[in-house]
């Protein structure tokens, strides 16, 4: 990244050169601009750039240097400056400050004389990290070649010793000898390298001009700006809300729809067991079977490439079916194993197995399905995910008792929940009762969970509904993750509040460092910023593996995600597929256990290296979140990437690459 120095400028020539996308970061430096308390609130708390609030002491004094951090950081700088001289009372509270603030802590040395002896410099470095620093800075008069040398060499000392501190330090020269050394840093993991307007309003000797140090670190790569992303509806609403109308008494309309494979699918599926579906555009209307106990007559039941649908409509339709059925589908579906729904519906009196000439251990679509759901008490593992749950939730309430689920361990709670949402339009009702560390669940933090229990009454009946479906973070997640590495992204039609596990990029993306913001007309827009290494549990949002895994890769340090174990089932085998495309891309990457990590390194310091995800032939394995992921991580190749099947992307969005290609 590149931070622009801006210097005795108003405060309307400050957002006038924000407002420039050739900024993609800034320091203000508030000792030399002449700004009101209420104009560095409003600069700080509005910006979507990136910014650093720097006030030397020694040109305003202690006291105003003091206010004016205190001003910026309360009102929400992402990176303050303090050097390293100032007064330990000062630094104490500067510290207090941005830790209850979120501020990113910069403690900077100067010498504007000479570059000391390495046993100086490191002591030099040892003391900003040991007066709080999330960043070191050393800006040190270069007077010799061998000066500039001295600074680089600093890092691989530095990164050796502690590895911990990759992405930490910035360390440059001043002075022409150390011209050079400014972009040098960047190349060694400097998470950002501080550039002048013009080589007029420089604040240091030496300092390269953004235009020069743009040319420097990008040359002819002119990023990823996306705007006006339309993503479809998310399907796992559409499902759900689908198949809760076709049971219904009456008409529903289910505004926000979108075509997609998975959801076309739920379309047929409706119309199979007998209900009537009308599409007018972006509302499909539905006329209900008014499902009861025997009411499905269908010997056969055809789920498409939907793992999904498929564990909603086994349930279903042996709640509301006359008697035994056939599950046929296409596709990936045909690979993906059944035996932890085969052993689920067993609790509740269904017997899945494999018809044609599948025979074994494993069970797979087409499969046959035998038995009448039995409604009672039955307690289910919740590392098979939460979709068999989910279907078990639409047709216990169909059956003519109260029945008791409980999930032990669940995982992919947001879709539970989702189905209860639906359900709860529908006239469903049903209760639930999480178990776990009560104050995390009351923070919504769900890793805690240890249990779930639903109490189902039975003998209810679908009501016909008016329906919205939301728009889908899982596509989404694509575009903000792209816009976070190479520019900026801007989507519409997301719901902040919405019950979607996916909505978790938009915490993955501000904890790696991302400048993610919601605008007044309901945009989701995010920027690129200097970005870290994370972690994060996926366990309750596996589809959002395969682009977190891109995001990581661009993430200064190693990132650890967990969840790898949800990752086996789905269209493909996604943590070998995962693992395959990082290290084919030459990013380091392995699994232990659970966990995935993976060695991340940041754009611009790709670029100096020359170490950009290769390009070449690449298989998305059939797989449409894999075939996404590909073409995010694919934007900055040395080579074109060619994927062997962009077209499995309908599956979900089948306008995704017409959509993609806007940000180009």
């Amino acid at each position: 990244m590149i931070c622009t120095s801006i210097q005795n400028k108003t405060y309307e020539q400050i957002l006038e050169l924000l407002a420039n996308p050739q900024i993609e970061m800034a320091e203000i430096r508030l000792d030399r601009c002449d700004l009101t308390k209420e104009q560095i609130e409003d600069l700080f708390s509005n910006s979507d750039t990136p910014l650093v609030a720097t006030c030397r002491i020694s040109e305003v004094g202690e006291s105003i240097a003091e206010k004016r951090l205190k001003t910026a950081i309360e009102a929400g700088a992402r990176f303050a400056d303090l050097e390293i001289e100032a007064p330990s009372s000062m630094s104490k509270e500067f510290q207090k400050s941005c830790l209850r603030h979120g501020t990113e802590i910069i403690r900077s040395y100067h010498n504007f004389t000479e570059t000391p002896d390495d046993e100086m410099l490191q002591k030099a470095l040892a003391r900003c990290f040991r007066y709080g620093a999330d960043i070191a800075k050393l800006a040190l008069q270069c007077n010799s070649e061998q000066d500039a040398a001295r600074i680089e060499a600093l890092y691989s000392i530095v990164l050796e010793d502690i590895p911990s501190l990759e992405g930490r330090l910035i360390a440059f020269g001043m002075g022409e000898n150390g011209r050079a050394s400014r972009i040098e840093c960047l190349k060694r993991g400097a998470p950002f390298s501080y550039a002048s307007l013009d080589e007029d309003d420089a604040t240091a000797p030496g300092q390269l001009t953004t235009a020069q140090m743009r040319q420097a670190v990008y040359g002819g790569f002119s990023g990823y700006h996306a705007r006006n992303i339309k993503v479809p509806a998310s399907k796992s609403f559409a499902q759900r809300a689908i198949t809760a109308a076709a049971l219904a008494k009456g008409t529903s309309r289910l505004s926000g729809y979108s075509p997609c494979g998975d959801t076309n699918s739920a379309i047929d599926a409706a119309k199979q067991i007998g209900a009537t579906v009308e599409n007018d555009g972006d509302t499909l209307t539905i006329t209900g079977i008014t499902a009861t106990n025997g009411s499905i007559d269908t010997k056969n039941i055809d789920a498409g490439e939907s793992g999904l649908l498929t564990r909603l409509l086994i349930p279903v339709i042996a709640a509301a079916g006359k008697g035994d059925f056939n599950v046929n589908g296409h596709g990936t579906l045909l690979h993906r194993p059944l035996n932890s729904a085969a052993d689920i519906m067993a609790a509740y009196g269904v017997l899945l197995s494999n018809t044609g000439d599948k025979n074994g251990r494993e069970l797979y679509v087409p499969l046959e399905v035998k038995g009448k759901l039995v409604p009672g008490t039955a307690e289910v593992p919740g590392n098979g995910g939460s979709q068999l749950v989910s279907g078990l939730l639409m047709a216990l309430p169909l059956c003519d008792s109260d029945s008791e689920l409980y999930v032990n361990e669940p995982k992919s709670i947001p879709y539970m929940y989702i189905t209860l949402d639906v359900l709860r339009h529908f006239g469903i009702k049903t209760r639930s009762e999480m178990e776990g560390d009560a104050e995390m669940l009351e923070a919504e933090d769900w890793s805690s969970c240890t249990g779930i229990r639903f109490k189902i009454k039975g003998g209810q009946h679908y009501r016909a509904a008016d329906f919205a479906i939301e728009g889908d973070w899982s596509a989404a997640s694509n575009f903000l993750v792209a816009g976070a590495i190479y520019g900026s992204a801007e989507i519409k039609g997301l719901d902040t509040r919405s019950l979607q596990a996916d909505l978790a990029i938009v915490d993955i993306l501000v904890e790696a460092g991302a400048v993610v913001s919601q605008l007044e007309d309901d945009s989701i827009c995010v920027r690129k910023a200097p970005l870290e290494a994370f972690e994060k549990d996926l366990n309750n949002a596996p589809d959002l593996f395969p682009i977190v895994a891109v995001l990581a890769s661009f993430c200064s340090g190693e990132s650890r995600i967990s969840g790898v174990g949800r990752l086996s089932s789905k269209e493909s085998d996604r943590a070998s597929a995962i693992l395959e495309m990082l290290t084919k891309m030459g990013v380091e990457a392995r699994t232990e256990g659970d966990d995935m990590f993976i060695c991340g390194e940041s754009l611009s310091s790709r670029l100096l290296n020359r170490r950009l995800m290769a390009g070449g032939e690449y298989s998305s394995h059939n797989d449409h979140r894999m075939a996404m992921a590909l073409k995010v991580a694919a934007i900055a190749a040395k080579s074109p990437v060619i994927i062997d099947d962009e077209a499995c992307t309908e599956k979900s969005f089948p306008d995704f690459l017409k959509e993609f290609r806007k940000g180009l």
